[in-house]
């Protein structure tokens, strides 16, 4: 099962700027987006839906939402 990834307006801005932009939405969709609680994420603050992982070498902070399959990244932090 597959959950649409959105990108809320300072993650979206972030997004914008980076060179990978691309390649980054790909890679959130083969990844967060097939599994939000796999690929090595995890739970932030003890809140099994606030999550948190690496992807494309970013750190991605994303709120996941099981009843209308959705993930929505809130903070985007490139290149580590």
């Amino acid at each position: 099962m597959s959950h649409r990834i959105s990108y809320a307006p300072p993650a979206d801005d972030t997004l914008a700027k980076m060179r990978n932009g691309e390649a980054f939405r790909e890679a959130m969709e083969r990844t967060i987006g097939r599994d939000p609680y796999g690929h090595g994420s995890t739970a932030v603050r003890g809140e099994r839906d606030r999550r948190e992982a690496t992807v494309l070498g970013a750190i991605a902070q994303y709120h996941v939402s099981g009843s209308v399959l959705t993930v929505t990244v809130v903070r985007l932090v490139p290149g580590l």
